[in-house]
């Protein structure tokens, strides 16, 4: 270890803070590089401490990038959850506001966006990451089984069914047309428009909002 490598460390760990450096130097390199696209060493680098010090946190960069994603997984089910929890717009509203906020995230967030989707990293492969992307799942689950009632008897799917559809949608528009990175395609609609026209196609098809 060099001189200035181990003083460094030893400055990151009176503060408290070596895990929330290294966090911060990951979503700095998955934004330039990708998920795959970087190197442990690299991330220490830029947290400043020796080569050796991410170790004593993280056993390789799979971890690192499972950390990324269930701290990207915990802030995108709360800004879903903080969209959805206005229940006296009635849950048509709410529903294009969660709409609204999941674009608003892969916008706003595209390392943790492409740690969570694009890293390749099983979500079951942490019991804390499962439970983040569960919730953040949920609160789709939950719009479902707002809007079922609202389709005639006989055509209403299972709220589960519903949910994995929305999502499918949500999560296509906003990988295509609704990322803060340069993998964002050209739309002659706003990704808010494209996702809120697509949802609506699929409820009229339900039946829970007119032809």
């Amino acid at each position: 270890m060099a001189p200035g490598d181990h003083g460094r460390e030893r400055r990151g760990y009176h503060h408290g803070n070596l895990r929330a450096a290294l966090l911060e130097a990951a979503r700095a390199l998955i934004a330039e590089k990708g998920p795959m696209g970087f190197t442990i060493a690299e991330a220490a680098r830029l947290a400043g401490v020796s080569p050796s010090a991410p170790y004593r946190h993280f056993r390789d960069r799979d971890a690192l990038i499972v950390d990324v994603a269930r701290e990207g997984f915990t802030r995108f089910a709360e800004a879903l959850e903080a969209a959805w929890e206005a229940p006296s717009l009635g849950p048509l509203k709410a529903l294009d506001r969660v709409g609204s906020a999941y674009l608003a995230f892969a916008r706003d967030e595209p390392a943790y966006f492409s740690a969570m989707f694009e890293s390749g990293v099983p979500v079951g492969a942490d019991p804390e990451l499962k439970r983040a992307a569960d919730r953040a799942f949920h609160v789709l689950v939950r719009a479902c089984e707002a809007l079922r009632p609202l389709a005639p008897e006989g055509r209403r799917p299972p709220a589960l069914m519903m949910a994995t559809h929305i999502w499918a949608l949500s999560h296509g528009v906003a990988s295509l047309f609704g990322r803060g990175d340069g993998g964002r395609r050209s739309s002659p609609l706003s990704a808010e428009e494209v996702l809120e026209s697509a949802v609506g196609i699929y409820l009229q098809g339900l039946g829970i909002i007119p032809a």
